[in-house]
């Protein structure tokens, strides 16, 4: 089954009224918008690399209310216990039993700000629910509930009081990106709404229709040519002279769902290979890890996949030839 010319128009529409209303709080950057609005209805999560005061919390919460859902903010500390994050149990001696109380990462939207800054030991308490949206305390596994989506920021890894995020925990976000500084015309727009302390929005769907569109991209019709196209992308990473550790499967699964995303926000049924080459960047840029002589000359995994991306031939071209 693929998705019809209908159901594309519809979710080419809603996606459209979701950034919109988003974009009421976030002035001037609808692509970082589109881009984890993408990541939510790829059922993934999102890495923040970005200086403080550029919205993140805004941005999560504007996501969170345009959905009709919750959203919480955790703060990462180097003393955050895993516990502080999923929830613990607790015994009543009122009742003789134990009781659960869940932590911050039962919501729709999770902002784990600054993730970097807590131990390693805490980081992995975000692994289980990040991948299967679930979290099990006391050999007990409760559900999160959908939708669901991890927003992290993270901090220069030069700055002090930071722990390096492992390859384990990179590969489970499917997309890094950063907000930014505004444009002049965007902060000009931002200081005179700046009375304003905290602007809520009203909600354009409801969590269930969220799923619905989540369950509607994953209808979207991709090409084998294009399939081929991702795998020697993912295998072009794992080449490059620079990288010590390339693209893993996920990363090449990450792509493929993102392609299909973007491409019914378009409002089309299927996938094109331009599909592709916008999302290669912010899908597989993280998870590369470049030889610390390349790092030292400057190279960055974003100029990596970029010259990736333009030395891999798409498939028309290839056909062409």
């Amino acid at each position: 089954m693929t998705l019809s010319a209908d159901q594309a128009t519809w979710f080419q529409r809603t996606f459209a009224g979701i950034a919109d209303n988003v974009e009421q709080v976030i002035v001037g950057k609808r692509h970082v918008v589109e881009l984890v609005l993408t990541a939510m209805l790829s059922e993934g999560h999102v890495l923040l690399e970005d200086v403080p005061g550029t919205g993140k919390t805004s941005l999560a919460r504007a996501l969170a209310q345009s959905v009709e859902g919750t959203s919480t903010r955790i703060q990462f500390t180097p003393d955050l216990l895993p516990g502080d994050v999923t929830g613990i149990t607790v015994y009543d001696q009122r009742t003789g039993e134990f009781e659960f109380h869940a932590g911050p990462v039962f919501a729709n939207v999770v902002l784990a700000d600054e993730i970097n800054r807590a131990s390693p030991k805490t980081q992995s308490a975000l692994l289980e629910v990040m991948a299967e949206g679930r979290v099990t305390i006391d050999g007990v596994t409760r559900p999160v509930g959908r939708p669901f989506l991890v927003i992290a920021t993270q901090n220069p890894v030069e700055q002090a009081g930071t722990y390096r995020l492992p390859e384990a925990q990179l590969d489970r976000f499917l997309l890094r990106t950063s907000l930014g500084y505004p444009d002049r015309s965007s902060t000009v727009r931002i200081l005179e709404g700046s009375a304003v302390l905290r602007r809520d929005i009203g909600p354009v769907v409801s969590p269930q229709a969220m799923l619905n569109l989540a369950a509607a991209a994953h209808e979207v019709y991709l090409d084998p040519l294009v399939y081929d196209y991702i795998a020697r992308l993912v295998e072009a990473t794992r080449d490059a002279e620079q990288v010590r550790l390339g693209s893993s499967i996920r990363g090449g699964i990450a792509l493929t769902r993102a392609a299909r995303t973007r491409a019914a926000s378009q409002g089309r049924g299927y996938v094109v290979p331009d599909d592709v080459k916008l999302l290669a960047q912010p899908v597989l840029a993280h998870r590369l890890i470049l030889h610390p002589e390349a790092e030292f000359d400057g190279v960055t995994a974003e100029a990596v996949v970029a010259q990736v991306v333009l030395s891999v031939p798409p498939p028309s071209e290839r056909a062409a030839g």
